[in-house]
């Protein structure tokens, strides 16, 4: 299988389906590891925290890490703690909308109702960097920058 695809395939099976339902025994302490596997492919996302985040995916071939992306980011310090889960909702609807083309994060832009999803990115899946942020309201409440590539 392509890395294109089985991107698309993992990321949607893991958090953005399941949240951390898709968790798996970490191999860090106080972290979060969510995995899937299609034949010799192994996607593994690792991250800790929760209001602030950071993590890091890889994906491995036959045991070989071929491609990583990491990232960081979380709720902005201004959020309304109590909107929460109505923003990490939101990002799990958005990344469920990753496309096709450059399975990364979440598509350009989805409105749901005072939410709106953002993703801007810059490179190919060889090379690439970008940031991802939601509003409320018009307010930032959540904002993260990514970055990876290929590994060979």
């Amino acid at each position: 299988m392509e890395l294109g695809p089985f991107l698309l395939a993992a990321k949607s099976a893991t958090y953005a389906a399941q949240g951390d339902g898709a968790s798996v025994e970490p191999l860090l302490a106080d972290s979060k590891q969510l995995e899937y596997r299609e034949g010799p492919l192994l996607y593994r996302d690792i991250y800790v925290g929760m209001f602030r985040f950071v993590g890091q995916e890889l994906v491995y071939r036959s045991r070989q890490a071929v491609w990583s992306m990491s990232y960081a980011g979380g709720l902005t310090a201004g959020a309304n703690r109590d909107l929460t889960e109505s923003i990490y909702a939101h990002l799990r609807k958005a990344l469920l909308g990753t496309p096709a083309s450059l399975p990364l994060r979440g598509p350009a832009v989805l409105e749901d109702g005072s939410l709106r999803y953002t993703c801007s990115t810059s490179g190919s899946l060889g090379w690439f960097h970008g940031v991802e942020s939601i509003l409320h309201k018009g307010s930032l409440v959540y904002e993260l920058r990514f970055s990876g590539g290929s590994l060979q």
